[in-house]
Order: C-alpha cells, then sequence, then structure tokens
C-alpha cells in the first residue's frame, strides 16, 4: 500500500501549534506519511488563524505554495479563520475542505478515497457548535511542549473575535492535566508550556459558569509532581495574575520566571474602549509585584497602536508609560478591525500612516528595553534548554528559564547537549541580540 504524504501549517498562537499537534496525531502512520510543510503532499492541513486581516493573507499565501508544491494536492483549512469565514475561505482557489471548530478533531472522518478526489466540491462543515472540549498538546515536535488546559472565553473585548470563534470559557479537569504532563516528560520533553485562550480564567468546566477549580488550584498540584521538567506560562491577564501566584511562582520548583502579561494600551481612556477588565495603575502594580520577588524575570506585553479614539494624547500616555515600565520587551501590533465587534463602531479613525508611526515607535522601545533586560543578566548563571540544531550551524541554541536566547560554539562533544538542561555562565550579547553563554558543567 503506498501512503499518502500529509504535511501540516500552523498560523497564530501557541494554542494553534498544540491543536495541530492533536490533529496531526489523527493521521495514523499505518496510512499516511507525515512529511514537512514545504515538501510535496497529498494533504495539506493549514490551522489558520483570525486575529488580525494580515493573518488572512498569510493564509492565501500558504494555500499559493502549498499549491505551487502539488497543484492536485487536496487542502484542508481549519482554526480560527475557518470557524469565522468559512463561506469565503471555501471560495479560494485550491482549498478543498473546511473545518470548523469542533469538526477539525473529527478530520479523519472526512478523509477517505472518494473525498481526495479533485472533482469534488469544497465541503463546508457544520461550524455552529463551539463549546465542546479537545484535550490537545504537542510531543515530538521539538524540546519543549505546548499543552493546552483550557479554551473559549468570556471576555468581551471591544476588538477582539475570539470568544465568538472559540466560544465561552472551559476547561480540562486537573486530573487529565497532571495525566498529560507526566506523559509529556516520560517522551524526554523537558519544557511545557500551558497554552489556552484566557489560561486565568482555568476551573470553568465545558462553558458552565460554576468553577470547579481554580488556576491557583491548577498550579499548586503542578508543582508537585515527581518528574522533572520546566512549565512556562503564556499569556495571562493582569487582572487574573493574582499577587499569591507572584508570590507562588518566585519558590517554585517547576515554574519559570517568565511572564506575557498583555497591557493594550498606557491610557486608561483607551483601555476602557477596549472593554479590558484593568486600569493602568493595576498593571503597574503587578509589574512591581514581579520585581520585587522575581527580579530576574522576564516580562513580555502586547500592545495595540491604532485603535479608534486614539488621540496623540493617548498615544503619549502609553509610550510614557512603558518608558517607566520595568518591563524586557513588546508585541506591538497595530488595530485590525475585525468583523461583529464593537470597536468597528468606535469614531475616531486612525490614519494607517499615524498607526505605522505609532508602531515603529514601540519597537524602537521595545528594542531598547530588551537590550537593557538582556545586558543586566551578563555575568549571570542561568539554565539553558538546548534545542536541536539545523544543518551548517556554527553555534548551537537554547533558552534560559527567563527566556533569554542563547548561544554556544557547536562542536561534536556539545552536541550531546540538545534536548538537555545545562547551566552555563552569561558573558555578553552579540550584535543579533542573542547572549553568548561558556557551559559550566561537563556531561
Amino acid at each position: 500500500m503506498v501512503k499518502k504524504k500529509v504535511a501540516f501549517y500552523t498560523m497564530g498562537c501557541k494554542l494553534n501549534y498544540a491543536e495541530t499537534s492533536t490533529i496531526a496525531s489523527k493521521f495514523s502512520n499505518l496510512y499516511y506519511q507525515h512529511v514537512p510543510f514545504k515538501s510535496y503532499a497529498d494533504i495539506y492541513v493549514i490551522n489558520s488563524c483570525s486575529v488580525t486581516r494580515n493573518a488572512e493573507l498569510e493564509f492565501k499565501y500558504i494555500v499559493r505554495s502549498a499549491r505551487n508544491k502539488n497543484s492536485q494536492a487536496f487542502i484542508i483549512a481549519v482554526g480560527c479563520y475557518a470557524q469565522l469565514n468559512y463561506k469565503k475561505i471555501s471560495s479560494f482557489i485550491g482549498v478543498d475542505l473546511v473545518l470548523g471548530s469542533n469538526e477539525k478533531f473529527k478530520i479523519i472522518d472526512y478523509i477517505d478515497g472518494k473525498l481526495l478526489k479533485k472533482s469534488y466540491p469544497t465541503i463546508i462543515s457544520n461550524t455552529e457548535t463551539k463549546n465542546a472540549y479537545f484535550p490537545s498538546f504537542s510531543v515530538g515536535e521539538r524540546t519543549r511542549s505546548f499543552l493546552k488546559i483550557q479554551d473559549g472565553c468570556d471576555y468581551k473585548c471591544s476588538y477582539c473575535i475570539i470568544p465568538m470563534l472559540r466560544g465561552a470559557s472551559r476547561s480540562e479537569s486537573i486530573e487529565n492535566i497532571l495525566k498529560n504532563i507526566r506523559f509529556i516528560f516520560s517522551k524526554g520533553v523537558k519544557e511545557i508550556v500551558l497554552t489556552g485562550i484566557n489560561i486565568g480564567d482555568y476551573g470553568k468546566m465545558y462553558g458552565k459558569s460554576s468553577r470547579l477549580y481554580t488556576f491557583f488550584d491548577l498550579i499548586k498540584a503542578i508543582d508537585q509532581i515527581k518528574e522533572k521538567g520546566r512549565i512556562r506560562l503564556s499569556s495571562i491577564e493582569p487582572n487574573l495574575l493574582k499577587n499569591e501566584y507572584i508570590e507562588f511562582f518566585s519558590q517554585s520548583k517547576h515554574f519559570v520566571p517568565h511572564f506575557h502579561i498583555p497591557l493594550q494600551s498606557g491610557s486608561n481612556d483607551i483601555l476602557g474602549k477596549m472593554h479590558r477588565r484593568y486600569k493602568r495603575e493595576l498593571y503597574q502594580e503587578k509589574i512591581k509585584k514581579i520585581r520585587r520577588f522575581i527580579p530576574d524575570a522576564y516580562i513580555g506585553s502586547d500592545i495595540i497602536v491604532g485603535f479608534p479614539g486614539e488621540t496623540h494624547k493617548h498615544f503619549l500616555e502609553t509610550y510614557n508609560f512603558l518608558k517607566k515600565l520595568e518591563i524586557s520587551s513588546l508585541h506591538v501590533f497595530t488595530y485590525s478591525p475585525r468583523p461583529n465587534t464593537k470597536s468597528i463602531m468606535i469614531q475616531g479613525h486612525v490614519s494607517k500612516k499615524i498607526q505605522w508611526k505609532r508602531n515603529q515607535i514601540l519597537r524602537n522601545l521595545s528594542n531598547k528595553k530588551y537590550r537593557f533586560f538582556c545586558e543586566s543578566q551578563i555575568h549571570t548563571k542561568k539554565t539553558v534548554l538546548f534545542e536541536k540544531n539545523s544543518k551548517n550551524q556554527e553555534y548551537l541554541y537554547g533558552y534560559t528559564e527567563n527566556y533569554l536566547r542563547v548561544k554556544i560554539p557547536l562542536n561534536s562533544y556539545n552536541l550531546l547537549y540538545i534536548n538537555t538542561l545545562q547551566d552555563v555562565f552569561l558573558t555578553k550579547r552579540d550584535k543579533d541580540g542573542i547572549m553568548i553563554a561558556k557551559p559550566i558543567n561537563k556531561l
């Protein structure tokens, strides 16, 4: 029997990476040969994103890329963009199947000999129900694994379409999460990233309003596991990052000193229009709390520029607030109007030229903050998880516990460091912003 070749491409967030891995596992190695997306394949599965319009444009590019590899390939679209605009996406040349939020996990049910004939029309799945929960995690692809602990969101930020696509907040049980963590570590993975749409809201089960657990219940249970390995958080809302969590993380055996806390704006007026559930004063309090208990923690943030009604004064408020804030870097996004969100009705359109200028100003500020943070870590001891080496590289790369990209000169000896945690001494920062390190221990 000739196996069909199948390839996968993931756009967007870490949660999508976890779900792609689960979808890929449905394609049994008995009947399918898994190949890289850049290779020739019979089936291409694209896990899409819809956070910004740029993500939609990227999707079209990825479809064209797959068709260039094999014009007769069967192309399947899943993910948030597939859920949002399944009628439009089905009209794209080359797309043969669109699966919604629940259907993507039943992908094999839609793949049979008849379906894989190009004469068949595009099949549109039922995309109405979104509140089921499907466990997901990635294993075998990287030195770290993305583990889904929660899905959906009950927040109604005025610019965000994700709650409409992902449904209500719902969570995996603590028992199953611990079981999955132990399984992942047993496969040799050294680091797990906890992912979700709103992980700080963990504990609501299957869309119900009642809460069986709290996020604190979960992280305390995780920290008790005996298996060795690092646990990293994905993004967590500032109003859900309670002070006791920060104090707990400062003493944790497993959780690393790395936070990603979205701010979105440093202006309380704009935060109000965004329907965020905090003011900038609370955000500042959280950063100060982290710096007090975990001085070397990496703190990243998200910012949206050019939101409707954002005046020059509002932008200056954001800039000056961020300039004083002890964070490590920024992910800067330009506001992108999404259908059926409240923000598209807000007056005060910001021109693309001004949006671009504000984006660049904050990116420059982010570069300065990251350089300052890196330099503050020179001459300190850290633990690096070294990654699989690509061909023709002169260095071995990895990340410290506080998320600094590190490299050491590659030789035949330190190839043994791949997928291991090694203590290093940070010596300097190179021109590309990567930390140069010297290993402390020998295998």
